[in-house]
């Protein structure tokens, strides 16, 4: 299309409203995003449904557009305080990106008090020249009052947090307990001395191992039992329980709250692996031999009984201590304990085999107290208990989708694919800038990264070169045709282990109790997925997969309703990591209000055109240090490094920078903290230096020795007089100063400008 007719042409997409009071179309085509002024704001809120048409490209670049028509009015609740303004009632958005107020009539208050928090339902869009109207619609109450940043969360993102009546109903007709006509037609192992292992917090236990040693083929091997709690004989397929899980299709956990996908009654009562009690499951039972491979597996149902409820730490102190204070309380399962271990040894040979990349990244936990006001912020360990559970699960998992697959049942895998072409070129960029001699091919393989990964990892700069390798990969999504798993280098992967709190994993469940009986599993009619399906259907669509000269094959019905269910878990998957994070970015605001002037170390976490976030060494929290807050000169964005640079002085900002800010303000609507960077006179120049040559800080300090020494002896050895520059370092660093001094008011040499870093500090936000 050619640009006359694009400016012609209408666009159907969503509006997606910015804190600034413009906003964006988000074209349904996957193109690029229509840039909406201010103004084109007045008559649309976020996420309206709205034709537009592009009318110019504005001095970013972006194409600029007008709204035409309004398809459809956004039926999403909104969240705000209920303010009253001169005797106007009123309520102020908590997300911003609404970018209006909404009146309220006097009749429209209800119940609800000025300052509360309150969901409105509008009764009047807006228009050009007149602001929405709504009512309220439920108080949640109090902004201080515990947990009233999940209340607002939820409803934001349109979580599902209360179950239907007819769901409620139907758990409390299940039985309290597993009845002797349950075990019909499933293998006992309730002699098996299975066990759970999970973090002190769990509440729901999915899995249960047990491991023991077995002749594999001629070798020497293991049997390994992941027992998966049987979810499906609970939850029939179309019925209110399952139409409920299905909308929820995960579980959304908070600090100090979770909203489960199933109710209370089953998730942490029937279907729970509790130890000490009779429990249904799901059995992959399989042969590993001794260079980790799964020599042979099968499924089938069974009833089991947990014979303890390990924890991550405890099981760790065990395997590190068998005469221990905790192995000497388990001493009868200690040895099956370290039988798990030996096999978890052998599974991370093949894994390192087959080259599946692993780096190691920093989680965080938030510990609050029993008002829900974050006590402290501490990284998750991840020791050998960890991790000998996660290979036993993945195990099971690839079992699973080959189970699947040999069949030629449709199902659910669990896809990753590799990084797009725009991703590739971007890495290969910065490697490049990077002087790392390896690169990667234009058909990367997992092996690759994990070379590059290994090659690096002893340099100064290895965490901001994994941050790019890992930045790099595709989001996995739910999909009925299998695409391997690119970061786990499997060929086909699936999830299976966490049926009560993933809807994909009970859905593979039935399939393979489909399979075992010889049947076919035949999807419910599920209701239509929403406003994330779209969304991510979007997204999807956007990736363009090269030509093929081989005829593409329509898909089958069953396959179309496969698809739409995946579409639907991988979007409601995303809907509650983005709930997630807003709880914990809103508790981390407020916990860093009562830190306000104090100073702290960081790390660059984040480079940006407009600046720099830095993570906290000691807090775990995230910040951004605007450019202005880099000092008196101009500083160069270069993509391909991922860097700032400053033209004069050469000083860099890269990933993994280590740097010392003070929180400047923290915004707790916007969950935005700001830092500004402290740096003393002499650190910068230390700092420019050792950008600008490269020269190691032992060689900075030698030099700067030398030239001090010099101007002792030319000043009759009292350091005093003008300083002089007495040899190429003092030079350098002489140059750097007066550059540093010069920066400070002088314009941008590109537009004749101030530079913002120039700017009196009240001016700079």
């Amino acid at each position: 299309m050619n640009e006359k007719n694009n400016l012609l042409a209408e666009f159907e997409g969503v509006v997606s409203g910015h804190r600034d009071g413009h906003g964006f179309v988000i074209r349904d085509d996957g193109q690029a995003d229509i840039y909406l002024p201010s103004n084109e704001m007045r008559a649309v809120l976020h996420k309206d449904r709205v034709m537009a048409r592009i009318v110019r490209t504005d001095r970013k670049g972006r194409p600029e557009g007008r709204v035409t028509e309004i398809v459809e009015r956004s039926d999403s609740p909104i969240i705000g305080r209920l303010l009253q303004e001169s005797g106007v009632w009123l309520v102020a958005p908590e997300d911003k990106r609404y970018g209006q107020d909404i009146l309220i009539p006097k009749t429209g208050t209800g119940q609800a008090k000025a300052g509360q928090v309150v969901v409105v339902e509008l009764t009047e869009p807006p228009a050009l020249f007149g602001q929405p109207v709504g009512r309220v619609k439920e108080v949640l109450g109090e902004i201080d009052d515990p947990g009233m940043e999940i209340e607002i969360a939820v409803r934001k993102y349109g979580v599902p947090h209360a179950f239907s009546e007819a769901a409620l109903a139907q758990a409390r007709q299940l039985p309290d307990h597993v009845r002797p006509s349950d075990h019909k037609e499933r293998v006992d192992l309730r002699d098996v001395p299975l066990v759970t292992i999970d973090g002190e917090d769990a509440r729901d236990f999915d899995d249960a191992v047990y491991c023991e040693p077995a002749k594999v083929g001629r070798g020497k091997g293991w049997r390994l039992l992941v027992a998966i709690a049987d979810v499906s004989h609970y939850v029939e397929t179309g019925a209110a329980i399952d139409v409920d899980a299905y909308e929820r299709a995960t579980s959304v956990y908070f600090p100090r709250r979770v909203i489960p996908m199933l109710p209370e009654k089953l998730s942490n009562g029937l279907c729970s692996l509790n130890p000490g009690v009779e429990r249904l499951c799901m059995v992959c039972d399989m042969l590993v031999n001794a260079k980790g491979e799964v020599h042979a597996y099968q499924f089938y149902p069974a009833v089991m009984f947990s014979h303890a409820r390990f924890t991550y730490t405890e099981v760790a102190a065990i395997l590190q201590n068998t005469r221990g204070p905790e192995a000497a309380q388990r001493k009868a399962l200690v040895p099956y304990l370290l039988n798990l271990h030996d096999a978890y040894r052998a599974l991370l040979v093949a894994r390192q085999a087959r080259g599946a990349v692993d780096f190691e990244t920093t989680e965080t936990q938030i510990v609050c107290d029993d008002s829900g006001r974050i006590e402290k912020i501490v990284p998750r360990t991840r020791n050998d208990a960890h991790k000998l559970i996660e290979e036993a699960m993945l195990a099971a998992n690839v079992c699973s989708a080959d189970f699947i697959s040999q069949s030629k049942h449709v199902g659910l895998f669990r896809v990753h694919e590799g990084p797009t072409p725009e991703k590739q070129e971007i890495l290969r960029n910065y490697l490049k800038a990077m002087g790392i001699a390896q690169t990667i091919s234009d058909n990367p393989q997992p092996s690759e990264f994990r070379h590059i990964a290994e090659m690096t990892k002893d340099r100064p700069e290895s965490q901001q070169i994994h941050m790019m390798l890992l930045r790099s990969m595709s989001q996995a999504i739910y999909t009925p045709v299998n695409g391997g798993h690119f970061g786990l280098a499997f060929e086909a992967y699936t999830h299976f282990t966490s049926p009560i709190r993933r809807y994909p994993d009970l859905l593979v469940h039935r399939v393979i109790k489909a399979i075992l009986l010889q049947q076919r599993y035949q999807l419910p009619n599920l209701p239509t997925p929403g406003e994330a399906h779209a969304k991510l259907s979007k997204r999807l669509a956007s990736r363009v997969k090269p030509p093929s000269d081989k005829p593409v094959k329509k898909p089958s019905v069953d396959t179309l309703a496969w698809q739409a269910a995946g579409l639907h878990c991988s979007a409601n998957e995303r809907r509650a990591d983005e709930a997630s994070r807003d709880v914990e970015a809103w508790l981390k605001c407020k916990y860093m209000r009562e830190h306000l002037g104090e100073e702290f170390t960081g790390v660059v976490s984040s480079v940006t055109s407009f600046g720099l976030f830095v993570t906290l060494d000691a807090m775990y929290v995230e910040g951004l240090v605007h450019i202005t807050e880099l000092g008196g000169e101009y500083f160069r964005f270069d993509e391909a490094r991922q860097e700032l640079r400053g033209e004069r002085t050469g000083i860099r900002y890269a990933l993994g920078t280590k740097v010392n800010v003070q929180v400047s303000r923290v915004d707790l609507d916007g969950r935005r903290i700001d830092f500004r960077l402290v740096t003393g006179e002499e650190d910068l120049l230390l700092r420019a230096k050792r950008d600008k040559t490269g020269a190691s800080d032992d060689e900075i300090d030698a030099s700067s020795g030398r030239a001090a020494k010099s101007r002792r002896k030319r000043s009759g050895g009292n350091g005093g007089g003008t300083p002089r520059p007495a040899d190429g370092a003092a030079a350098h660093v002489h140059e750097l100063k007066s550059a540093v001094k010069r920066s400070a008011g002088k314009k941008n040499p590109r537009n004749g400008e101030r530079n913002p870093g120039s700017k009196p500090r009240k001016n700079r936000r």
